[in-house]
């Protein structure tokens, strides 16, 4: 485990700030496993950066989108922090090794989605009480930045659910079913194999590390069958219309 000099400058590494009060530093990557009573763990500071978070990115898209109703705003929004999205962004700012965390709770996989992006919240809750709002909001938009133009561009926000029943329904398919076809891996940790239904077709089963994953990935296979969903040449995925639906 890194040290707590260390963890401090990468930190502030991170973030371009130098903190008057270090110990919001360590309380934001200390993980109530290795905390001395939950209050002590970073919790109260992922409350405090989940709003943080919500915040920055309403008021940004607020001004920049004066276009979009609220309806939309809202999965923008909801898209862009969410757990996963904050998970990764944990993940790409290096913040797992500075974690204070019992041995016990990493897995063959590392840690799990959302430790990490707890973790994030709360170095960004920790970032608001020591240097206030607007020094958060240079730390946290040129981040989330490529997230929001993505998710405005590619008409998803990654509900791949939302746009399956939204789809199904103008289609006259009724609404998905979510069907669990397999299930492996301890009780930790399984993986489940899920697939939709919809009227008389069953589309391809997809897998994913918890059931909500799975469902979401089973929804997009159903929305590339379809030819709703389409992967981009960098990767990425494309909700259209398509002009006929495969039979």
């Amino acid at each position: 485990m890194m040290s707590e000099s260390d963890a401090l400058a990468a930190i502030e590494s991170l973030t371009g700030h130098r903190f008057r009060d270090a110990s919001l530093v360590q309380v934001a990557l200390t993980h109530s496993s290795a905390a001395d009573g939950r209050i002590n763990s970073n919790e109260r500071l992922e409350f405090l950066g989940d709003s943080a978070l919500g915040f920055i990115v309403c008021t940004h898209l607020y001004s920049e989108r004066p276009d979009l109703l609220e309806g939309e705003l809202t999965k923008v929004k909801s898209n862009v922090v969410s757990g996963r999205v904050c998970a990764e962004l944990a993940a790409q700012c290096g913040l797992d090794p500075l974690m204070r965390i019992d041995k016990g709770v990493r897995g063959r996989q590392g840690l799990p989605e959302s430790l990490l992006a707890g973790v994030f919240e709360a170095v960004v809750g920790a970032l608001y009480l020591d240097a206030g709002l607007e020094v958060t909001r240079a730390f946290v938009l040129p981040l989330l930045a490529p997230r929001i133009d993505a998710a405005l561009r590619l008409g998803h926000q990654q509900n791949f659910k939302q746009v399956l029943q939204q789809c199904l329904a103008q289609l006259d398919m009724g609404l998905p079913q979510y069907a669990v076809l397999d299930e492996q891996g301890p009780d930790h940790a399984k993986a489940f194999e899920i697939c939709v239904m919809a009227g008389a077709r069953r589309f391809p089963g997809a897998w994913g590390p918890s059931k909500k994953q799975a469902e979401q990935l089973a929804a997009l296979a159903a929305l590339r069958e379809l030819a709703i969903a389409v992967d981009t040449a960098d990767g990425e995925v494309e909700i259209v219309w398509p002009k006929s639906v495969p039979g």
